[in-house]
């Protein structure tokens, strides 16, 4: 593709994206690209690094432009504040054949004011700067948001089922991937940039899975051992489920639950890919006795509650454009609600794990201080924090909480 068309493509799917602000922008990304499968690899990365660019600098982008923003001024725009000049951006505008539509007039002015610029400037308002609403500013820490501005790294978690770190890293070199092991996780391999990872020999056989260094840590925190009984209560589309399936050696009994019948389906796959045989999916639906029936047979519980996602803007940008307070209100009774309902899961001795991938101390410290009040067979170990300043990774909070 040309310049222009990939500009042209960018505009296209950055529309998108904010034409569905309830959906991620992962999965528009993926649709687009799937309906459109003559655009080679290389130009999809081009593609989604400046759109994903613009949303990591929406704010910023709309109070340059005044709050009169299209998908075209915010690529444009996106473009001029990083270093492009104004007569190429210009140029690209040509309206030629897989080139957007020339520049009218006021998109002209609007952008050729630009020229020179940075992105940040010292009268942008703190909550501006930090790509947050004003809101939630106070609630986070600048340092972390700061980092939520960065693009995270790719990380690959080794499953030991099939390799060890060490055959993992040469397989992935022999498919031209540089990795260096992660700091935290005995299990992770970090990846530099965005790669396609995932039409590699290595992932297709198993040999790694893709997630976030702190998801890896979290999962390692439940300590599910070959032959426990263990239950992810809101297991999704089962990333940790794999890592417990692992550190169980595939003997034992590990259930994945949740509420949606698409996400346990989505876990199939993975599961059979990374050679996984000890998991029962079971979906939770309302009147549901399943839970009641199995009161104190669990060693391991864990509860990777919805949340707000504050600790993984780094990888989904987008979301921090749609958060509301009324989200936050809404997240919190649901979060009490399911450790009410995980806890008579836990046997004498048991543990339950709590975690989120939040920076909110709603969603983190105070919901475990509202568990212990309402149930006081409970007692907490000192709670994991892990945050992207501090340790590279998404943010991360979880707590065991174990029954005497």
């Amino acid at each position: 593709m040309t310049p222009a068309a990939r500009i042209a493509a960018s505009i296209e799917l950055l529309a998108a994206i904010l034409a569905s602000p309830s959906r991620p922008a992962d999965a528009a990304a993926n649709d687009y690209f799937r309906s459109r499968r003559f655009i080679g690899s290389g130009d999809r990365r081009a593609i989604s690094d400046l759109v994903w660019r613009v949303m990591r600098s929406y704010r910023r982008l709309n109070w340059w432009l005044a709050d009169h923003a299209t998908p075209r001024l915010l690529v444009g725009a996106s473009l001029l504040l990083s270093g492009d000049r104004y007569a190429a951006i210009a140029d690209a505008f040509s309206g030629a054949r897989f080139a957007p539509a020339a520049l009218a007039r006021a998109e002209q002015a609007a952008l050729s004011r630009l020229e020179g610029r940075g992105l940040d400037h010292p009268s942008m308002p703190a909550a501006v700067r930090l790509e947050v609403s004003d809101w939630l500013l106070p609630r986070i820490d600048a340092a972390e948001l700061r980092a939520l501005l960065e693009p995270a790294p790719l990380d690959l978690r080794v499953n030991l089922l099939k390799a060890s770190r060490e055959e993992a890293s040469l397989a992935l070199a022999a498919e031209g991937l540089e990795v260096t092991p992660t700091p935290h996780s005995p299990w992770g391999l970090r990846i530099a940039g965005r790669r396609q990872v995932t039409t590699g020999q290595a992932f297709r056989n198993g040999l790694v899975e893709i997630q976030d260094e702190g998801s890896q840590v979290v999962a390692a925190l439940v300590d599910a051992r070959p032959g426990m009984r263990v239950v992810d209560l809101c297991a999704g589309a089962g990333g940790k489920t794999l890592v417990l399936a692992m550190t169980m050696q595939n003997r034992g009994q590990l259930v994945a639950c949740d509420v949606s019948a698409a996400r346990l389906e989505g876990a199939v796959r993975r599961l059979r890919r990374a050679g996984v045989h000890n998991v029962e999916r079971h979906l939770l639906t309302t009147g549901d006795k399943w839970l009641k029936r199995r009161t104190g047979t669990f060693d391991r519980v864990l509860v990777d509650a919805p949340c707000t996602g504050t600790g993984t803007w780094r990888r989904n940008p987008d979301a921090r454009l749609w958060l509301t307070e009324a989200d936050v209100a809404e997240l919190l009774p649901k979060q009490a609600e399911i450790l009410d309902q995980a806890a008579p899961l836990v046997r004498a001795g048991g543990q339950l794990v709590y975690a989120t991938c939040s920076l909110l101390r709603e969603e983190n410290e105070d919901q475990v201080i509202g568990f212990l009040a309402r149930h006081p067979a409970f007692t907490a170990n000192k709670p994991l924090v892990l945050t992207p300043a501090r340790h590279a990774t998404d943010g991360f909070f979880a707590t065991v909480l174990t029954r005497r």
